[in-house]
């Protein structure tokens, strides 16, 4: 029974210090990369929805979703883009919305009617291909909600610093119990050291008594044979 506890001790151990360790690693690449347009991963981008404006068809508000970066030019009807928004109410926000037509804004360059499938209403600026940040691939519900809790303080000391402090007090009280098994250990080995000793003693003491008492022996023998002797 020691021996089961002992190992689910560990196993409980180990799995306090890798999920410690995937929250401190998730954080650190959510913050330096997740809603970020300058950084990819092999031509991919993160980002973390902020409304519910495709959530009748696609995702939802905290949901993170994935954007590969590919050619405006490859772009069709019914593709869902992430776009850096033009719009007077929401300039240079990050936006996602679905591809509703092509078109050309005033000038003549090429672009996109975009719209949001919630409310179905033509967003009021014309999505053209330098504010295009790649296409829609897929989404991962909630981990949005969680990657915004990490950052908040109360998301680091559940996530992070509580697992560590937990792992830290335990490596401590496991110290404090091994060097407590080292004393019993020392004490348990010095106590038997001394019965060694005392044990060696009474030897010694037995033996030194028989020598003593032969050497007695032999006196008393040699006090009669002169007695006879004299006889």
């Amino acid at each position: 029974m020691k021996k089961i506890l002992g190992i689910v001790r560990k196993v409980l151990v180990w799995i306090v210090v890798a999920v410690a360790v995937c929250m401190m690693i998730f954080t650190v690449i959510s913050v330096t990369t997740f809603n970020r347009n300058d950084r990819s991963l092999f031509g991919y981008k993160a980002f973390v929805v902020r409304t519910d404006s495709m959530s009748k068809t696609d995702f939802d508000a905290g949901d993170l979703i994935f954007v590969k970066e590919v050619s405006p030019s490859t772009l069709k009807e019914g593709d869902i883009i992430t776009f850096i928004s033009q719009d007077s109410e929401s300039f240079g926000e990050t936006i996602t919305h679905k591809i509703r037509r092509k078109t050309t804004d005033a000038k003549g360059n090429p672009g996109f009617v975009t719209y949001g499938t919630t409310t179905d209403t033509d967003d009021a600026t014309i999505v053209t291909y330098p504010y295009i940040l790649g296409k829609y691939t897929g989404h991962i519900p909630d981990v949005g909600t969680f990657f915004n809790f990490m950052k908040t303080t109360q998301g680091y000391m559940l996530c992070i610093f509580v697992p560590f402090m937990l792992l830290i007090l335990y490596q401590g009280f496991r110290c404090i119990q091994l060097f407590r098994k080292y004393k019993q250990e020392q004490m348990a080995e010095m106590e038997a050291e001394r019965q060694k000793l005392s044990e060696e003693r009474e030897e010694s003491a037995r033996v030194l008594a028989e020598l003593e008492a032969l050497k007695a022996q032999l006196a008393e023998k040699e006090i009669r044979e002169g007695t006879d002797d004299y006889e």
